[in-house]
């Protein structure tokens, strides 16, 4: 900590220098943070600040925890404008104040001459942190009188607010990762790559750059005569979509995707995630994100543990790495089973989706039933691939053409699937045509909490081929309604924890899932806290389902039964 900025009146803020350069006026890091130590902890404070997230994470190391957490104008101007570019406080000061700040360039430079704060002359530095805090305390105030106005309120205090206290905790704890685990796979990976390489140089026929567009155009589309499938400024295209439709007609785009799916996992995990690991603590800190997902999903960075390619043997082996505090503790994993398909039959009302879930059948065997008219004890593997297909294809407007594509099955089958899918599921079909028309009449997708995002271009209410915004109306409803869900559910977890004086500890959330840690003697204990709080994080129309799994590692755990 170099000074503190703070700031409690328009127009005025202070700051208190604590390290600056020699022969500038500064006070005792110690004694200042034991000054203010009372003051931020006491219950009669609130403390605002844009990001405080972050602030919290950095008293935290100080000893010190704020009381009340109060209004953060990034998170309340992402409720209000979730398609945003950006909710920085730059942005906001020009956008709400007219004002523009004092960049932090001119006071550290850029580049090779870039110096340390703890550089710059205090007579600098006073004035750009006490704009800082000035600014932050003032958008504050108005982010907050906008949010009432919108009916927004109750979102930002209720779930949003308490959630940056929680993730602040969940990053300061981070996850233990063992490295040399890592060192392994990535070692594998190498030798498979070069396996791999020259496996690509024997059906190519010869050598060539795997990585150059042009390299390889001239391969499959000179040499091979392979169809293009679509072009780009410079010629055709030889990107993902472009490899997959051509891994059917010859096997050279198939290893290519092949090659490429590991090197990119050597690249951003095996390699890049040891780097990342903390040497004092010998844990992964990800940082979580509340303002960047515009459904109202958390997303993370540095790493990014949102998308770890886990449908592969080599992405999932990567979950092996995320271990447990030590071998006298294990991880759970807790994963609402099927959720947006259950927010869809709550919001649908639809009878016969919401009597499977009350059934507890398998959801896609028994939609196979309705759609192929047959009793669901001799519904066949295939009629229920096709009808969990259909079940998350629908949702978001998948067309018969993309059906077709993704099962490999004529559009006329498709479409017949996805008619039969509505003449069976009648309610779906008219909660859809409602929220594109409620969507098209206010300009906003709500989710399940009152969760907004703007919306515009939406053409059609109903049938069943959808634009981009129809599919994002729908989506902005179903996804961010379950991303309501967890983010109560966390906080629900956190809190019982907390009574309870439980030593498990929540540490990721990743899509439907969080990730806990606690002794093996209360493994036991936690499940149960764990599932009762997530299955009554909200009264739906339909019964939540969560599937609890324990183990060492991330990757190799156990279904767990919970009484």
């Amino acid at each position: 900590i170099v000074g503190w900025s703070l700031s409690w009146e328009p127009h005025v803020g202070y700051y208190i220098p604590v390290r600056c350069p020699n022969g500038g006026t500064e006070l005792t890091p110690d004694i200042v943070a034991a000054g203010l130590k009372p003051i931020l902890e006491s219950p009669a404070v609130r403390v605002d600040n844009q990001n405080i997230k972050y602030d919290l994470i950095v008293l935290d190391r100080i000893g010190i925890r704020p009381h009340a957490v109060g209004r953060d104008p990034m998170v309340g101007s992402y409720l209000l404008d979730a398609g945003a570019r950006s909710h920085s406080l730059d942005d906001l000061a020009r956008r709400r104040l007219d004002h523009e700040m004092i960049p932090i360039s001119d006071l550290i430079g850029k580049g090779a001459k870039q110096k340390s704060m703890a550089d710059v002359p205090v007579s600098q530095i006073a004035e750009y942190a006490a704009e800082d805090a000035e600014v932050a305390w003032e958008l504050a105030g108005l982010i907050e009188a906008d949010l009432k106005r919108e009916e927004l309120w109750t979102l930002y205090d209720d779930l949003e607010r308490p959630l940056i206290r929680l993730l602040a905790d969940m990053q300061t704890r981070g996850i233990r990762v063992d490295v040399s685990r890592l060192r392994e796979q990535s070692a594998a990976v190498a030798i498979q790559l070069e396996v791999i390489q020259r496996e690509i140089y024997e059906i190519a026929g010869r050598t060539f750059n795997i990585d150059s567009p042009i390299q390889l155009r001239e391969i499959l589309f000179t040499e091979l005569k392979l169809p293009v499938v679509h072009k780009t400024k410079t010629g055709p295209s030889t990107d993902q979509e472009a490899l997959e439709v051509l891994a059917s007609q010859h096997p050279l785009p198939a290893k290519i995707l092949e090659q490429r799916g590991l090197a990119k996992l050597k690249n951003t995990y095996l390699d890049a995630l040891p780097e990342l690991v903390n040497p004092a603590t010998g844990r992964i800190h990800t940082s979580f994100n509340q303002v960047v997902a515009a459904t109202g999903r958390l997303s993370s960075s540095d790493p990014n543990l949102q998308n770890i390619p886990i449908r592969t043997e080599q992405g999932a082996r990567v979950r092996a790495a995320f271990v447990a505090e030590n071998e006298e503790w294990r991880l759970l994993c807790a994963d609402y089973s099927q959720v947006e398909l259950r927010m869809l039959a709550h919001f649908s009302g639809d009878a016969a989706l919401a009597q499977a879930f009350a059934d507890g059948v398998d959801i896609h065997a028994s939609v196979a039933a309705e759609i192929f008219s047959t009793p669901l004890a001799e519904v066949t593997s295939e009629q229920r691939r096709i009808a969990k297909a259909v079940n998350f294809g629908v949702i978001y407007g998948q067309s018969a053409y993309g059906l077709g594509n993704a099962l490999g099955i004529p559009q006329d089958d498709a479409a017949k699937f996805i008619d039969s899918y509505f003449a069976r599921y009648a309610g779906i079909d008219a909660f859809l045509t409602q929220v594109l028309e409620d969507t098209l009449r206010t300009g906003y997708a709500r989710t399940i909490l009152g969760r907004r995002r703007p919306i515009a271009g939406i053409k059609n209410t109903t049938g069943r081929m959808r634009n981009l915004p129809e599919r994002t109306a729908i989506n902005t409803v179903i996804q961010g309604s379950a991303a309501d869900l967890i983010k109560r559910a966390m906080l629900n977890v956190e809190a019982r924890l907390q009574r309870e004086r439980h030593p498990g500890r929540l540490l990721l959330q990743i899509h439907d899932e969080l990730v806990l840690e606690t002794p093996v003697e209360a493994v036991e204990s936690l499940a149960k806290i764990v599932r009762e709080e997530m299955v009554s994080a909200m009264a739906l129309a339909v019964p939540l389902g969560v599937d609890i799994e324990v183990g060492y590692d991330w990757l190799n755990t156990e279904r767990v039964s919970v009484g």
